[in-house]
């Protein structure tokens, strides 16, 4: 039965925009401080601005737009039927004054907020988010160095947040065995309580023989191990271990968040509020430690990458040759994105998971051709557990470029005829082929040298926006991450209506072709291929 609540909006957009909203608060691992992922990632400024949201998002006609500043709603103007529901721009700074200190001074008197990627525009959707990224890395990893297979190989990494919570199952699912440090304890109980780690200890003979036991066996396995990454890695080198493959999923992109040698969480939190700066200074020792240790590693023939959390860039400040490590995004993506690949969400905002394992069955009918998707629908069937009520339904699988326009307007036929019991919100991660300019991630080493031109995420932006999206942002690096990232997000609703079939189709397109032509104009031919292909205009 569909669990669906009142409609408390003048429409059907308008709602499923607030359930989104809601859904995100919903994952938050701080939901009382509105603080989602990563340590600072918001869905709002504070408690007040999301109340005047939530009116307004309860009182907005389909043609009218709420705009938003860094997580503040700003005011509703009349724009036409065919404008976004909501436009929103959070922690964009100029060049000059896009530092951590400016950001930090502005956020501590209440001017600005921190949107991570899919926080601050309700696009969240828990670690599933990132799960299938993560698996399908770690299956591009066992393609290149492993014959296509982790049975018996150990991945050590750390990080069991809101977007590292997904490395043990993604590694179990891989057919790896995952060793998962992490220095919090509430956040190991709530993977465990999810499913996507299998058990967990605080002493590290018991979890390397938990490991070492599944290895010989030739079985996936995830366990985590309560402790600090800076000490236990050290500890597994200076035994001998060399593991198969070593990441990082610490939030090690804003060192004030980053737990230091010696603390607890709680300790580091209380050291957060008297002396930032004296955290700061023990949490880069720490990863100074960590990111060598990784570098041991490297040199003994693991293969090493890093997930993105600015990690080398943190260590490399501390004179540490980091980046001799490589960057997951070039190493075993990038081909991917040239082929408007990534990672596609819809949320069913009736509630119902009904509507998510029917949506499953249009993708397995209609997408035979694509593998990523025909190997990752049945293990999400199998391993990923939907939220329960508040929070929604959700699916990420990678599709390519018209593959996703199309899964949306038949999902709207499906909402029209009545198979769905309510409107589907079709959205992204912003780690996708047109939605982020990042040098030392997702656009670290374009063969052109654009790594840091940030057009590329605006015009997307700007052209989702033209094309009738429901909700577009433009969001940009706040604290450890300010002026590394602009990024642009986009939700695109399936309500049954004509006019919703015709947006998502425009938008869809609109969204993944600006990716693949921003990677042939940098020069990748396989991007090239696929703009020709798609019968996109393209001047390149």
């Amino acid at each position: 039965m569909a669990v669906v609540r009142p409609r408390r909006c003048r429409g059907p957009r308008q709602e499923t925009l607030l359930r989104m909203l809601e859904n995100t608060l919903h994952h938050a691992e701080r939901p009382d401080e509105l603080i989602v992922y990563a340590g600072l990632a918001k869905a709002a400024r504070d408690h007040a601005a999301l109340a005047t949201t939530i009116t307004a998002l309860r009182e907005l006609d389909e043609n009218e737009t709420l705009v938003i500043q860094s997580g503040k709603p700003i005011g509703v103007f009349p724009t036409g039927p065919s404008a976004p529901l909501v436009l929103m721009a959070t922690s964009n700074l100029i060049g000059r004054w896009a530092t951590a200190e400016h950001f930090y001074e502005l956020e501590r008197r209440g001017l600005i907020m921190w949107g991570g990627y899919t926080a601050g525009d309700w696009q969240y959707i828990g670690s599933q988010g990132i799960l299938q990224g993560t698996y399908q890395t770690l299956s591009a990893v066992a393609d290149e160095h492993f014959g296509g297979d982790l049975a018996g190989r150990l991945v050590v990494t750390a990080g069991l947040g809101g977007m590292g919570g997904a490395q043990p199952l993604a590694t179990y699912l891989a057919g790896g065995v995952a060793l998962c440090v992490e220095a919090d304890s509430d956040r190991i109980a709530r993977r465990i309580g999810s499913g996507y780690l299998e058990r967990a200890t605080d002493s590290l003979d018991e979890a390397l023989d938990w490991v070492a036991e599944r290895q010989r066996a030739e079985q996936p396995a995830s366990v985590g191990l309560l402790g600090n990454a800076a000490e236990a890695l050290p500890a597994m080198r200076a035994r001998g271990l060399v593991p198969d493959v070593v990441t990082d999923q610490t939030p090690a992109h804003d060192l004030r968040y980053y737990v230091p040698v010696g603390m607890s969480p709680q300790e580091a939190a209380e050291l957060r509020e008297s002396d930032p700066d004296e955290l700061v200074r023990r949490a880069r020792d720490a990863v100074a430690e960590h990111v060598r240790c990784m570098l041991d590693w490297q040199d003994a023939g693991a293969v090493v990458f890093e997930y993105g959390n600015n990690i080398r860039a943190q260590a490399a400040a501390s004179g540490v040759d980091a980046f001799r490590i490589p960057i997951f995004m070039e190493r075993y993506i990038r081909p991917l994105f040239c082929r408007g690949l990534g990672p596609f969400r819809w949320v069913a905002a009736s509630g119902d998971p009904a509507d998510i394992d029917r949506i499953d069955e249009i993708v397995t009918r209609e997408f035979p051709g694509n593998p990523l998707a025909g190997r990752w629908i049945p293990l999400a069937r199998r391993y990923v557990r939907q939220p329960e009520e508040p929070g929604l339904p959700a699916r990420i699988s990678w599709l390519a470029h018209g593959e996703r326009a199309r899964l949306a307007v038949l999902v709207n036929d499906a909402v029209r005829r009545g198979d769905l019991n309510g409107p589907v919100a079709f959205t992204r991660d912003h780690l996708d082929a047109g939605g982020v300019s990042q040098p030392l991630r997702e656009t670290e080493n374009m063969p052109d040298g654009s790594d840091a031109v940030s057009d590329w995420p605006l015009l997307n932006a700007l052209l989702t926006a033209g094309s009738g999206a429901d909700l577009v942002a433009i969001h940009a690096g706040g604290g450890g991450y300010a002026g590394y990232m602009q990024s642009a997000g986009v939700t695109a609703i399936a309500d049954g209506t004509r006019a919703a079939g015709e947006r998502l189709s425009a938008v869809l397109t609109a969204d993944t072709g600006i990716g693949i032509m921003r990677y042939a104009d940098a020069g990748y031919e396989t991007a090239a291929g696929a703009v020709r292909e798609s019968g996109l205009r393209w001047f390149g």
